[in-house]
């Protein structure tokens, strides 16, 4: 039976995934045709969008990742929600993510430097020692929200390698907070930042911060737009007229970016390299503990931390879709696509196809090869994949061998969105 538009609609609704990813319907959807037409209805405070086509197998996925003059980031930039207005279309397409090549290429040189291998090697140790540490901090307590103990890793290496003092971490925090949340009110303010504990300049760039929740004509805000985060940019210049010698602002600084690229590119690493892990640790986690009999065999076989880590990505992936738009008209899985439709690419739905992984819905640490798109494909692969992993293997690894007898201790809640495959709330016990 071809399933009829509400149900397709059902991938795009962001209450959809209160209760969790819907992967029957991928596989369903994927059985009957690989490329779906997905109308935009309107979604509380948010008008109703164009709709889009929605990829779902694995091959067409990565053939649309890896072909940028077919299938662009630049020309709608990357989320299924179109900007609100021309404005801050044209100030979004100036970051990284929402780049083709060669500008995208240009961009990704500046600040590849901080994450080639003998870089990450070097993060390690302080990595690791985190990660002990976090997990040592607990460990007398007998339970703990996982949620924010696994978000303090990400922050605490973003902060490192941004040359953020540490008394502003929790900005960080909060500003992917803010942007990530905004389909979840509670996730929006999560992360309330006393004004004391920061530095004169954290303190300064919170002056910035915008009252209004509401544009003009009663539209909300855009998360993403420059209005909606003068505070974050006002601390990124600030902080920019003394990096830290070998930072990441350091090289953007040294780089040549404009106005628009500096303050996309601090967005980027500020929010997107927060929440990738701010996601990915309590899914991977949960996810372990829901299939006990992996748990323990990773307790028992320490070395398959690595391949573990790979199959939570793929169980779990923190980025649920990405958007592209269509540079020209073009077939892809027997539909025609027009020049200037929108293409979303669903990695959750990838990540289960069958025709790529062997019983995609047993969850197996010993997996192995793992052709998931977690981390995407292509040109805009993502640049701190193995920065990620590195911190994954850590924290994951130390709370399994830190707390004995883990478990899940209380009921878990998960973030309103579907973009983001996110955790608010993640109980757990040990002992």
């Amino acid at each position: 039976m071809i399933p009829d538009q509400a149900r397709v609609n059902r991938i795009f609704l962001p209450e959809t995934y209160a209760e969790g990813v819907p992967y029957a319907l991928h596989r369903e959807l994927r059985e009957a045709a690989p490329v779906w037409w997905v109308e935009e209805p309107a979604v509380g405070p948010w008008p109703a969008g164009p709709g889009y086509w929605a990829v779902l197998r694995h091959a067409d996925v990565k053939h649309v990742l890896r072909t940028p003059e077919v299938f662009s980031s630049h020309l709608g930039a990357t989320q299924i929600r179109d900007p609100d207005t021309a404005a801050d279309l044209e100030f979004v397409r100036a970051m990284m993510l929402n780049q083709d090549p060669p500008d995208h290429s240009r961009l990704r040189r500046i600040v590849a430097a901080a994450f080639t291998p003998r870089a990450v090697r070097e993060l390690t140790e302080g990595i690791e020692r985190r990660a002990r540490l976090l997990v040592a901090e607990v460990r007398p307590r007998g339970r703990a929200d996982f949620v924010p103990l696994a978000a303090d890793l990400p922050v605490w290496t973003l902060a490192h390698i941004m040359g953020v003092p540490e008394q502003d971490r929790g900005l960080l925090y909060a500003w992917a907070s803010r942007v990530i949340g905004y389909q979840d009110t509670e996730y929006a303010g999560l992360a309330a930042t006393d004004p004391a504990a920061l530095s004169d300049l954290g303190r300064a760039a919170l002056a910035h911060r915008p009252t209004a929740v509401a544009t003009g004509d009663g539209r909300p805000v855009n998360p993403r737009s420059r209005a909606a985060l003068a505070d974050m940019f006002a601390y990124a210049h600030g902080l920019a007229e003394h990096p830290r010698p070998g930072s990441i602002l350091a090289r953007m600084r040294e780089g040549g970016l404009t106005r628009e690229e500096f303050e996309n590119m601090f967005f980027l690493f500020a929010v997107a390299g927060n929440e990738t892990l701010r996601n990915g640790v309590p899914g991977g986690l949960l996810t372990l503990l829901e299939h006990p009999e992996q748990y323990r065999l990773l307790c028992e076989r320490s070395e398959l931390t690595g391949s573990a880590v790979e199959e939570m990505l793929r169980y779990w992936p923190p980025v649920m879709d990405f958007r592209r738009t269509a540079t020209r008209d073009v077939e892809l899985g027997g539909r025609r696509i027009r020049g200037g439709d929108k293409v979303v690419v669903y990695h959750a739905s990838a990540n289960r196809d069958g025709t790529v992984f062997p019983e995609p819905d047993r969850f197996d640490v010993t997996r192995t090869p793992n052709d998931h798109v977690s981390f995407g494909h292509g040109p805009h692969f993502c640049l701190g994949a193995q920065l990620a992993r590195v911190q994954m293997r850590a924290l994951l690894g130390e709370v399994v061998r830190g707390l004995p007898g883990l478990r899940v201790a209380g009921a878990p809640v998960r973030m309103v969105s579907n973009f983001q495959n996110g955790l608010k709330h993640l109980p757990i016990g040990w002992g």
